[in-house]
C-alpha cells in the first residue's frame, strides 16, 4: 500500500511539473500573432516587477510573473519603448536590456540659433523649449566637456542630424551636441587652436559671422581674412548678421536705421568682436576661422548669386557696389 501512495505520488509530482513548465513555455510566446505596436515608458530605476505589470497591463504579455523570473538577472535600460504584442517574452526582455528604446531622428542646419534648435526639439516632441532655452544660454557651465564651456552656449551646438531617444532630458540633448562640436572642432584642432594665439571663444565667434555671411564654400577663408584684417586695423567690422542677430529677428533687407539698433552684437556701432557668437557654424566655417586666407581686402558685397566681390579700398568697394546694383 505504501508503494502505491508513493507511486501515485509521484506521477502527480511529476505531471504537475510538467503542467507547470507547459505553462512557462505557453507564457512566453507572443500575446497575438498580429497587432500593432503600444508604447511604453521604462522611468530612471524602475524594477523589473514595475515593468512586468505595465508590460501586462498594456496587454503586452500573458503573465507578469512569468515575465520577472524571466528577466532575473537582466539591467533593464530606462527610457520609451513600442513593443508589439506579437513579441515574445524573450524578444522584449532583450530589447529592454539593449535599451532599444524609441529614436527622433533631427537636423539642425549650420547657422542655426540656440533658439532655433529649441523650436525645433520642441515641435519634435524631444523636450520642453523653455527648460532647454534657459539651460543652453544660462547653464552651459555645468554640462560636462573637454574644454569649458561658456553659460551661454550659442555657437557650440553643433549643427547635424542627430537620432534622440524619446524621453531624453534637456541636459542629454544639450551634451550631446556640445560633444559634437568637441569632436568635430575642440579636440581635433587642439593643436591648430592653440598654435593660432586665438581662444576657442574668439574663433567660434568669427566661425558664426562667417557661417551667416558666406553663400559659398570659397568665400569662407576670404571673409574670415576681411574680419581679422579689419580687426588688425581697429576698423568696425559692419557685418550685417550681427545686425539681424541684435534685432531678434530677420529682416530680408537691412535699412540704414537698421544699422543703429543699440546692442553690443551690433558691428556697425560697436568696435570689436561681438560679445559672443550669433549662430551654431558648421565645420567649413569654424575651420575658415581657423584658417582664414591670406589677402589685403577689407570689404565685400554680396552679388545676386549669393557670392561675394572683395575689395582693399573704398573706392573699390563702392565700385563693386554699383556694378552689383548695375547686374540686378
Amino acid at each position: 500500500m505504501a508503494i502505491l501512495v508513493a507511486v501515485l505520488l509521484m506521477v502527480v509530482l511529476v505531471g504537475g511539473a510538467a503542467g507547470v513548465n507547459l505553462y512557462i513555455r505557453w507564457a512566453r510566446k507572443p500575446l497575438l500573432s498580429a497587432g500593432g505596436p503600444k508604447r511604453i515608458t521604462v522611468p530612471p530605476g524602475a524594477t523589473v516587477e514595475s515593468v512586468a505589470r505595465n508590460l501586462d497591463e498594456s496587454g503586452l504579455i500573458r503573465d507578469a510573473r512569468v515575465f520577472t523570473m524571466s528577466a532575473e538577472g537582466v539591467s533593464i535600460r530606462p527610457g520609451v519603448y513600442d513593443i508589439a504584442p506579437t513579441e515574445s517574452v524573450a524578444q522584449i526582455v532583450s530589447r529592454l536590456e539593449k535599451g532599444d528604446v524609441v529614436t527622433v531622428r533631427v537636423t539642425f542646419p549650420e547657422g542655426f540659433t540656440v533658439r532655433q534648435i529649441a523650436k525645433r526639439l520642441a515641435k519634435n516632441e524631444l523636450c520642453d523649449e523653455a527648460l532647454f532655452y534657459e539651460l543652453v544660454t544660462k547653464r552651459g557651465k555645468t554640462i560636462d566637456a573637454s574644454f569649458k564651456p561658456p553659460a551661454n552656449l550659442e555657437g557650440y551646438l553643433f549643427p547635424a542630424t542627430y537620432r534622440f531617444p524619446l524621453g531624453e532630458t534637456e541636459g542629454g540633448i544639450a551634451e550631446r551636441m556640445l560633444s559634437g562640436f568637441e569632436s568635430v572642432f575642440a579636440k581635433r584642432y587642439a593643436d591648430d587652436i592653440r598654435r593660432s594665439g586665438r581662444t576657442i571663444s574668439e574663433l567660434v565667434i568669427v566661425a558664426s559671422m562667417i557661417e551667416r555671411e558666406a553663400r559659398t564654400p570659397g568665400d569662407r577663408p576670404l571673409i574670415a581674412g576681411v574680419i581679422y584684417n579689419r580687426l588688425k586695423r581697429g576698423m568696425r567690422l559692419q557685418i550685417d548678421a550681427t545686425v539681424q542677430y541684435a534685432r531678434g529677428e530677420h529682416k530680408e533687407r537691412l535699412l540704414y536705421r537698421d544699422l543703429e539698433v543699440e546692442s553690443p552684437y551690433n558691428t556697425y556701432r560697436v568696435a570689436g568682436l561681438p560679445p559672443g557668437p550669433i549662430c551654431c557654424p558648421g565645420a567649413d566655417a569654424l575651420e575658415a576661422a581657423l584658417n582664414p586666407a591670406d589677402h589685403d581686402f577689407l570689404f565685400y558685397v554680396a552679388k545676386t548669386d549669393g557670392s561675394h566681390v572683395f575689395g582693399k579700398t573704398l573706392a573699390d568697394h563702392n565700385r563693386n557696389i554699383a556694378a552689383v546694383r548695375r547686374s540686378r
